[in-house]
């Protein structure tokens, strides 16, 4: 490294990952923003230089190198660093200390953890410090694959085990050997069940019943009369595994917001209120994000009349921002284990892409962009839309359509019309209605001729008819 390598990185000024420090009188604070690039994406700090830019360097002698090295043994867990002097005309010397991107955060300096928020230094707050501690790979504390205290593979729910397995093989996420591999197979393939024992994630997936060993999988459900919270219309809870509790969220959907259509041509199109895709989005990604560790937390949905509210405890990941395109494009599951076994079942298909979807099918719909906030430990997920008045429909369909559709009949036609190529099984499970229902909704669906089969038995599918 020489004065020229310096020139050039400090031209770019302070940022998120460079702190300019005249001299190492202030080296306290500037291993405090080393502690914050450990914590975050790295980044560097270099001392003999001013504010602006100008390069000033110090003299640089024994005492100087030794409280370096005393203040990076101050550090927890002990760091890598690359300390650089830097040699000046004038006898003075210029110090670069690079801290760079690695996975042992988080990072304390004497006993306090801090991070970068673009070009300050601050305390991490705790509930991100345990977040990074949770999600330490090299730690094997997070939450999701710590063992079960309380659950075994016989406390888990086979049929459901066996349907990811069915949905990964056929949408070829998993090999075809998994179909005939044993349940305790099957869990160690998808990081559920390590000597002999279940994790977390198994059982947040895959537990049988109500069990109140794990309180926070819990799903509270609310349609409220008019644009507050005074007087319920609908209210519920719902306890179980992961699947049981979006089935429920999707019925409770389905069943408070209103379907309409318009007739072009000779077909009437038919469309909820707001797109399916973007609140199935939201309360999936819900799912996959949230803090289960947190046992007195849950996932919520509020219906009013001018909006839907979907609410789960966690935080935005560290310099995340919403309205951030570059944002949008990351893919941090809080919970990877689960959310790789939402990927097996075909529930999680577009890694980064949860924030933007949801917004594309809003503005496509009509409807205001939706709002994210991270506030109060939980984040809100807001979707805005127009209420309907009396003299539109309201949850049935008008015309010569009505008189030949029943309302399951039509949930089953929407959902096709969402998701193309779907198979019978897909459409049982997320509509939460049993798979011999469906068969026959299907047989009326395609006798009328609203939707066609395409493809072979085994890997084909539905499709609407336009």
């Amino acid at each position: 490294m020489d004065i020229q390598f310096v020139e050039n990185l400090v031209a770019n000024k302070e940022s998120s990952t460079l702190e300019l420090k005249r001299s190492t009188g202030q080296l306290e604070r500037g291993m405090e923003s080393v502690c914050a690039f450990l914590n975050t994406e790295g980044g560097t700090v270099v001392f003999g230089v001013a504010d602006n830019g100008d390069i000033i360097g110090q003299t640089v002698g024994d005492s100087t190198k030794r409280d370096i090295a005393e203040c990076i043994r101050q550090f927890e867990p002990f760091p890598l660093l690359d300390v650089d002097y830097v040699e000046m005309d004038d006898d003075k010397q210029v110090i670069v200390i690079s801290a760079h991107n690695n996975s042992d955060k988080p990072y304390a300096y004497r006993g306090r953890p801090y991070m970068r928020v673009e070009s300050t230094t601050t305390i991490m707050p705790q509930y991100h410090y345990k977040e990074l501690l949770e999600q330490n790979p090299s730690s094997g504390v997070r939450w999701e694959q710590r063992q079960s205290p309380f659950l075994s593979v016989a406390d888990l729910d086979e049929e459901e085990i066996r349907r990811t397995v069915r949905n990964g093989v056929e949408k070829g996420r998993l090999p075809e050997a998994a179909f005939s591999a044993s349940i305790e197979q099957a869990l160690v393939k998808m990081e559920l069940l390590s000597d002999g024992k279940i994790n977390n994630a198994a059982a947040v997936l895959y537990m049988k019943g109500e069990t109140m060993s794990y309180p926070q999988c819990l799903l509270r459900l609310a349609r409220f009369a008019g644009t507050d919270k005074r007087v319920f219309i609908d209210n519920k809870q719902v306890r179980g595994n992961l699947f049981r509790i979006l089935e429920e969220a999707m019925a409770f959907f389905f069943k408070h917001l209103s379907l309409s259509g318009e007739v072009k041509g000779l077909v009437r199109e038919e469309h909820l209120s707001v797109p399916y895709n973007a609140w199935r989005e939201c309360v999936i990604n819900a799912l996959i994000h949230r803090e289960y560790n947190t046992v007195g937390g849950s996932v919520g949905i509020a219906i009013f009349d001018d909006r839907i509210e979907i609410s789960n405890i966690g935080h935005f990941p560290p310099n995340f921002n919403p309205s951030d395109p570059q944002s949008l494009m990351q893919s941090i599951p809080y919970n990877p284990i689960i959310a790789k076994a939402l990927y097996y079942r075909g529930l999680f298909e577009n890694w980064g892409r949860g924030i933007g979807l949801v917004k594309e099918e809003c503005v496509a719909a009509g409807l205001p962009e939706p709002t994210f906030v991270s506030e109060q430990g939980a984040v809100v997920v807001t979707i805005k839309y127009q209420k309907e008045t009396d003299g539109e429909l309201n949850g049935e369909l008008n015309g010569e359509l009505n008189g030949e559709l029943n309302n399951s009949q039509k949930r089953t036609l929407e959902f096709v019309k969402s998701h193309s190529g779907c198979t019978a099984a897909d459409i049982s499970e997320h509509l939460g209605v049993p798979f011999s229902t469906i068969d026959k909704h299907i047989r009326v669906l395609l006798a009328k001729g609203f939707i066609e089969r395409r493809g072979s038995k085994k890997t084909g599918g539905y499709y609407a008819r336009h």
